[in-house]
């Protein structure tokens, strides 16, 4: 089995924490048995192989996660990253071109794709076994995971299953697999009330499928000779749903129900509801607070007293203090209020912006602090709009400077003007402060040549 995880979205609603480059399924905010916190990425990986799926992983995702992905899942997993931001029909047709061209997966071989965010248990990876099960067993093209509703929501899509008697197959031969009458997409609370009576289900947004069933999908609108084709002509793929563009148009639907623990935490007031701790990061709680919680990523202190439902959470991006019941209207305020990402995860580890100044006549300075995992390494680069100079604060590592390599360590300063090749590894874990002076000061400001160490 093929498990293709979905990773997009642009972390709006987790605002200060999240950002454009950081979403909220990489935050490590969940706490785990043993007292370590992991993020949503991390705990859904972590529960896939628990539940001993015997799935390969692939991460369907754009160009900006996929660091973060390597940071906090290693290189384990594979990851299609789209060259640019469509939906999730291209983002999945991409996938699976590429089981089918780079892994040279079978046409018979089950494909099943998901969020990369659900906060679930241990019985939503069982269900996810019994869809495959009912793929291979012909109970369907495709097969959904349908959520048992708590309530009749406005927020989510239903499907709603057929209910006959007469069916002319065994629903337990097919592991549970129902039939499905129709889709409906986000109803009113009145028409959703409807819904339940007649048994439907939230779309959890689970799909499972023979990978030959999707190319078949992918050859109607582009007939690729490899992956790297289809990777060029990837704006041909229309921006579209893979619910409207495939489920919706399905003759062959089922849904295999799932009624334990499942929730989308995607506001500040339903991820506090599932945080082990009121405060995390650098926090003092006074003894009058209720139902508050703080998380502070700055290493300055945070004191709060006297809140009642509330959330505070600062960042390098900035500081919210919020009511809880409020939170889900972050979103429209917050495009205005950074330019750029202040912390970020890579491939190599994390940088976090300090100051970003300008100076007359328009020379700007930006400071960054730099966090190099063991055995990792900056690419060799070379820019052409600004100097750096890193001073080294902690750890060992070798830099290069047009070619010539030196050791270096805690003390050490660097200077880099504009046009010269320059790189650097990590020995230990090697932290510096980066000093860039120019204008623009802009991440694209890189122009990357090979390198051997």
């Amino acid at each position: 089995m093929q498990l293709i995880f979905l990773s997009g979205g642009s972390g709006k609603r987790l605002w200060p924490l999240s950002n454009n480059a950081r979403s909220k399924q990489f935050l490590p905010l969940l706490e785990t048995a043993d007292g370590k916190m992991e993020s949503m990425v991390q705990r859904v990986v972590r529960q896939a192989r628990e539940a001993k799926l015997q799935a390969q992983i692939t991460f369907a995702t754009n160009a900006a996660q996929r660091d973060s992905i390597i940071n906090q899942l290693g290189s384990d997993v594979d990851i299609v990253a789209e060259p640019e931001r469509r939906d999730t029909f291209p983002a999945i047709a991409l996938a699976v071109s590429y089981l089918h061209f780079v892994k040279q997966c079978s046409d018979n071989e089950v494909v099943v794709v998901m969020p990369s965010d659900p906060y679930t248990e241990i019985g939503y990876f069982q269900t996810i076994a019994k869809m495959a099960h009912a793929v291979e067993n012909n109970a369907a093209d495709l097969v959904l995971m349908g959520i048992k509703p708590t309530y009749p929501s406005e927020k989510y899509g239903y499907v709603v299953p057929v209910r006959n008697d007469s069916l002319a197959f065994s629903v337990e031969r097919l592991e549970e697999a129902l039939p499905v009458s129709r889709f409906t997409e986000k109803p009113t609370t009145e028409v959703a009330k409807e819904l339940l009576r007649e048994g439907a289900f939230w779309n959890g947004g689970v799909f499972a499928f023979q990978l030959g069933y999707m190319m078949h999908i992918v050859r109607q609108y582009m007939q690729a000779s490899g992956f790297d084709e289809t990777y060029a002509r990837y704006g041909e793929f229309p921006k579209i749903s893979f619910d409207y563009e495939v489920a919706e148009k399905a003759k062959s639907v089922a849904v295999v129900p799932y009624s334990g623990k499942w929730k989308d935490l995607g506001t500040w007031n339903t991820l506090t509801e599932e945080l082990g701790k009121h405060a995390i990061g650098n926090v003092l709680m006074g003894d009058e607070n209720e139902n508050t919680h703080v998380i502070n990523e700055q290493e300055v202190p945070v004191f709060v007293n006297g809140l009642r439902d509330v959330v505070v959470a600062a960042s390098p991006d900035g500081i919210l203090v919020c009511a809880k019941d409020k939170s889900e209207t972050i979103k429209k305020y917050v495009d205005g209020l950074t330019l750029r990402p202040m912390y970020e995860e890579r491939r190599w580890g994390t940088y976090k912006v300090l100051s970003d100044v300008e100076y007359q006549p328009g020379e700007r300075a930006l400071t960054k602090t730099i966090t190099l995992q063991a055995g990792k390494n900056i690419s060799y680069q070379i820019h052409h709009r600004r100097d750096e100079v890193w001073t080294i604060i902690d750890g060992e590592g070798e830099f290069v400077l047009d070619g010539e390599r030196r050791k270096i360590q805690r003390g050490d300063v660097c200077i880099i003007r504009r046009e010269q090749y320059h790189a650097i590894r990590a020995i230990t874990n090697l932290t510096f402060v980066e000093v860039q002076l120019g204008n623009p000061l802009i991440e694209e400001d890189i122009e990357r040549f090979d390198y051997t160490w």
